[in-house]
């Protein structure tokens, strides 16, 4: 979904194409068309769309605990309409920073600095546009959907979901709280507790405190790439926390947010919540503190915190789908 979450495009031994395997799949297709389709996908940013399905298959996990059977139809719709969500925030993201000059300017990684499609192809920019738009549009349609089919108090959800993909690049990211948090209430508190409520009617504790994990998680993943896009993000007047406070002072952040993440899981086994079998999601702590570790020591050294961004990302899909299987098997 989100404005930090970018992968360079162009054939790169740093910034692999998420692309490249397209000659294979259309072996007939001429070089011109290939690079056409790169175009377009290049704004969706795909390997971060990886994202959602974690997240929903977590909601999916709450909403089986809870109900003891979930539809297979309405899962699917609700997983479309988050990959919707978050196609159309990486699209509108693209276009901004393209329209700011932000990506002129950035140190691209395989985790941050934008995909470079826009800047290669400018000509693509209304492309891209119309992706962010379309999807926001099939987002909001299904949302519609589910308000009329399960109840209305999902509204509510909806709506902060929407703003956030609207407002998150132009107004969002000039407010280090609201930054900070954003990422995580998105694909967190909106999503795991969107999609257990469409699949069961109602809200429940259980979906509220699973929501925790990807919140505090996802919201750490959004801290760590912006470290790269400190200088490029500041000549666009944004002001996210490692503008503000410098990235040194984040890692706390980071390292708090991350412990946020297991005592969630902690405290829903303890409330009796979680089956135990959740503890599963424990088993990410020693790539956690791994990852800190590296955070901590190379906070200014974007070329050797690469690595550590790269297990962050492992985190971000591995914990919650952890915990996701203990609420299924527990």
């Amino acid at each position: 979904m989100l404005q930090d979450s970018k992968i360079l495009i162009h054939h790169d031994p740093v910034n692999p194409d998420p692309t490249r395997l397209l000659p294979r799949l259309y072996p007939g297709a001429g070089e011109a068309h290939m690079q056409e389709i790169k175009s377009i996908l290049g704004p969706m940013r795909l390997p971060f769309l990886l994202l959602t399905p974690a997240c929903v298959l977590l909601g999916a996990a709450s909403a089986y605990a809870s109900e003891g059977g979930i539809s297979a139809f309405r899962l699917a719709l609700a997983l479309a309409g988050g990959v919707a969500a978050h196609i159309s925030v990486n699209a509108l993201n693209e276009v901004s920073d393209f329209k700011t000059g932000v990506d002129l300017h950035t140190e691209r990684t395989p985790f941050s600095g934008g995909s470079g499609t826009l800047p290669a192809r400018p000509e693509k920019a209304g492309a891209a546009l119309a992706t962010g738009v379309i999807t926001l549009g099939l987002a909001a349609l299904i949302g519609i959907y589910f308000c009329i089919t399960t109840g209305w108090n999902i509204l509510p959800l909806g709506i902060l979901g929407l703003l956030l993909v609207i407002t998150y690049t132009r107004w969002i990211t000039r407010s280090p709280l609201l930054c900070l948090v954003a990422p995580g209430a998105g694909f967190g508190s909106m999503m795991v507790m969107g999609t257990d409520f469409v699949l069961t009617g109602q809200y429940h504790w259980t979906a509220l405190v699973a929501s925790m994990v990807p919140f505090f998680l996802v919201s750490d993943l959004l801290l760590l790439n912006q470290f790269p896009d400190v200088e490029a993000d500041r000549k666009a007047e944004r002001r996210h926390l490692p503008i503000a406070i410098g990235r040194r002072k984040c890692t706390g952040i980071y390292g708090l947010f991350l412990l946020g993440a297991y005592v969630s899981i902690l405290l829903g086994v303890v409330l009796n919540l979680f089956p135990v079998a959740c503890l599963l999601g424990l088993a990410t702590l020693p790539i956690a503190v791994f990852t800190l570790k590296g955070v901590v020591k190379y906070a200014e050294d974007i070329p050797d915190l690469i690595r550590y961004m790269g297990m962050n990302v492992v985190l971000n899909l591995a914990t919650p789908v952890l915990v996701a299987v203990g609420l299924f098997i527990g």
